[in-house]
């Protein structure tokens, strides 16, 4: 009897400690979510504030705070960011194109780039104040349903960045998936490798193990982005699609494998 009797205190102690647990991750999300919202803010109210000169107090804005978003990331829910393979990222003009998983993700190239302008779908550009901000960094507006027209605007605004020395970051899905899923990838980006010389450059990461796509909770733990080598030049389209996309994939799939051992209350 006793036995059973210690089982059953042993379960309901377990039962109580994960309560506790899930308690306390519920209490951290909510301080950072509240907290975050107001910082957003006033990230907003910083870059009205600037835009009046040059781009590059908007963009040091910006990377100034995504880094306080980091410490507030790893201060209030446990959350440290990690980046792998940063010799594979190259000096000057560049296109990065990343796996996108989280919010996070549009911030996280302004710790990891020197000038990183991102590719927007339109209506973001169109949301008040933040579509403005936005613009006023150097991003790129893309119509997803404008067809032509609209990829040779993204040829054009890409080779203009990277004209002038700066990095530009595309999401080949177009938009947040879940962890273990995918889209089909924006074929634009074949057609930037073709018209530019500059390095492609593949990025997996983990980010929506932490910060899902919409989800109140932020789970402690590292987001993990690695930096994988280039894309070879010279490669037909189909080829280049079907490489960039086994590469993306299957590295963020491992990266998502090891996080869950690395942090198993995934």
């Amino acid at each position: 009897m006793g036995g059973a009797d210690d089982q059953k205190i042993g379960v309901a102690e377990i039962s109580n400690r994960n309560g506790l647990t899930e308690l306390m991750l519920v209490l951290r999300s909510l301080i950072f979510n509240a907290v975050f919202a107001v910082y957003h803010l006033g990230l907003v109210v910083m870059l009205m504030a600037v835009m009046p000169f040059p781009r590059r107090w908007s963009q040091g804005v910006v990377r100034g705070w995504t880094k306080g978003g980091r410490v507030l990331l790893k201060v209030i829910v446990g959350l440290g960011v990690e980046f792998r393979g940063l010799d594979n990222l190259p000096q000057g003009p560049c296109v990065i194109v990343s796996k996108h998983q989280s919010a996070w993700d549009t911030f996280a190239f302004y710790i990891l780039a020197d000038d990183p302008n991102y590719v927007l779908k339109k209506e973001l550009t169109r949301v008040p104040f933040w579509g403005w901000c936005a613009l006023s960094c150097g991003a790129i507006s893309v119509d997803r349903a404008g067809g032509g027209a609209a990829l040779k605007g993204l040829l054009r605004d890409t080779q203009d960045r990277l004209g002038k020395g700066r990095q530009v970051v595309i999401f080949p899905e177009g938009t947040r998936t879940a962890p273990g899923t995918k889209l089909d990838y924006f074929p634009g980006i074949a057609a930037i490798d073709g018209h530019t010389d500059v390095p492609i450059v593949p990025v997996a990461l983990n980010s929506g193990l932490f910060w899902g796509r919409g989800s109140f909770v932020k789970k402690p733990g590292v987001i993990t982005i690695e930096v994988l080598p280039v894309m070879a030049k010279g490669l037909k389209r189909r080829q280049f699609m079907e490489d960039l996309e086994r590469r993306i994939e299957s590295a963020s799939n491992a990266l998502m494998a090891e996080a869950k051992g690395r942090f198993p209350g995934l």
